[in-house]
């Protein structure tokens, strides 16, 4: 259950019940640590229909290229079935939606200012909305492939699709099962 002060529940293998805020001091604790850094910060949502629910976990990932990351899920369970296809691509793309938008202005200029005295050594920062479809022939998905891109673009983040979508394909589809 969700707690009314904190909407939001965020999760890894160290800890539970963070809040969002907890979870942003993750990410600028982890950026700071190597500023010089190439950072991409991933969000990506994936879903699996179980007999009474349907569960749907959203993962964040902060990825400092080659040199490691720092991760954590938030777990949402929709009391049904959902076996309609585009219902459940929809709203996993929503859910990403809804946690990108908690990356305000504000703290995404955080983030870049953690990078940018070191723009000149290399450094970069990137915002990724990974996308749990492809764009194959034999994809069931690929007829929802352009919505769901400008889905993520209008939310200003770099739209990525299969194979290119591990936060949503590998990393939250561990989480589903």
């Amino acid at each position: 259950m969700q707690k009314e002060n904190h909407p939001y529940q965020f999760q890894n293998l160290q800890e539970n019940d963070m809040t969002f805020q907890q979870v942003f001091s993750h990410i600028l604790r982890f950026m700071r640590c190597r500023p010089a850094g190439n950072y991409s910060l991933m969000v990506g949502t994936d879903s699996q229909v179980h007999p009474q629910q349907t569960l749907f976990i959203t993962g964040i990932v902060i990825r400092n290229k080659g040199k490691g990351v720092w991760a954590c899920i938030r777990k949402v369970a929709i009391p049904r079935k959902m076996l309609h296809l585009h219902e459940r691509i929809s709203y996993e793309t929503s859910l990403s939606e809804e946690i990108v938008s908690l990356f305000t202005e504000d703290k995404k200029a955080q983030l870049i200012n953690v990078v940018l005295p070191h723009l000149y050594q290399g450094a970069s920062f990137t915002m990724e909305g990974h996308i749990d479809i492809g764009s194959g022939k034999k994809s069931k998905t690929r007829k929802f492939v352009q919505e769901m891109v400008h889905r993520m673009e209008a939310a200003g983040v770099e739209p990525k699709i299969k194979p290119n979508a591990f936060v949503a394909s590998s990393y939250a589809n561990r989480y589903t099962k």
